[in-house]
């Protein structure tokens, strides 16, 4: 019996002195990925620390005579890509750095909100004025249309592809209306309202002939704004075309014919030869190393969260 016991104390003593040397194994392996783990993120940190210090992109030699570009790329919208801060702080960066020789817009969107665009045509004409010495061209791509062209008219020079798409110089406004619809469905429009147009051009509603005319009138003021701001930036270069601000786009080799645009180059070609100093600086505005590196940190912590979550409710 004495023998058996020792046997199983023994047996148990191994076990224990076994689960003991795992454990210890297992909190070095540990031990090591945690410092593998902080030494990746330090390394990370750095790198990024180093691209910003460096302009937040790399861009090769900084230094030297260079043609800024400002990219407009997309839907010209707030919240988008091309919204006006994010254009305006790429100008504004453009035009202050002492190496600058020339700015190009280089433009490539269907157009947008009429607000957006405005503010950043403005801010175009102001930096023109702040600096004389630094011509401004844009350089269309696929389309400058719309709001898009509205702000190319901003600069000293367009310039397109021949098969570029260009105008499209007018004011829209999308509605619907549902009234037939309703009625077929056997449904009833309740709307209750205090001042008597806070329905306006309420969908399910009929149209009123009064705010008719009042959309009309607005959408003919801002349209108003757009042909000016082509007249003043275009000048005498603009084709006596009765078609010219009707909301017709044209190719870039209709748009040349109408004065619409300067000539057929593409960005390289006007860096070059429009500007005169061939090395380009993108100027472009793109979230900081901070921006990008919170949206990551905030997105693996998201998945730590629901992971654990999901462990707890799984228990």
């Amino acid at each position: 019996m004495s023998g058996s016991s020792d046997r199983e104390e023994g047996w148990e003593r191994e076990l224990v002195e076994e689960l003991a040397r795992e454990a210890l194994k297992e909190r070095r392996r540990t031990r090591r990925w945690n410092v593998f783990f902080r030494s990746l993120l330090f390394l990370y940190v750095a790198v990024l620390t180093l691209l910003w210090w460096r302009g937040g992109d790399w861009q090769g030699d900084l230094t030297g005579e260079h043609t800024a570009v400002v990219q407009i790329r997309g839907l010209i919208a707030d919240g988008a890509a091309a919204n006006a801060r994010d254009v305006i702080k790429g100008l504004k960066a453009a035009f202050e750095d002492d190496g600058t020789r020339g700015v190009i817009l280089r433009i490539n969107s269907p157009g947008g909100s009429a607000v957006q665009s405005a503010l950043v045509h403005d801010e175009i004409q102001r930096l023109r004025k702040a600096h004389p010495d630094v011509p401004v061209v844009a350089v269309v791509t696929d389309a400058a249309a719309s709001g898009a062209y509205y702000i190319a008219v901003a600069a000293d020079e367009i310039y397109a592809n021949r098969a570029s798409i260009v105008g499209s110089i007018g004011v829209r406004l999308d509605s619907f209306g549902l009234v037939g619809t309703l009625h077929k469905l056997g449904m009833e429009r309740r709307l209750f309202t205090a001042g008597e147009h806070k329905g306006f051009l309420d969908p399910f509603l009929p149209l009123k002939p009064d705010e008719v005319a009042h959309v009309k009138a607005l959408l003919e003021s801002v349209h108003q704004q757009f042909i000016a701001a082509v007249k003043a930036g275009r000048g005498d270069r603009l084709a006596d075309d009765p078609n010219l601000f009707s909301g017709l786009f044209w190719t870039g080799e209709e748009a040349k014919r109408l004065g619409l645009i300067d000539g057929f180059a593409d960005e390289a070609t006007v860096a070059r030869e429009v500007i005169g100093v061939e090395k380009t600086r993108d100027f472009t505005h793109k979230r900081d190393w901070w921006e990008r590196l919170s949206d990551r940190i905030g997105a693996a912590l998201a998945v730590r969260v629901e992971e654990r979550l999901r462990s707890l409710t799984l228990q």
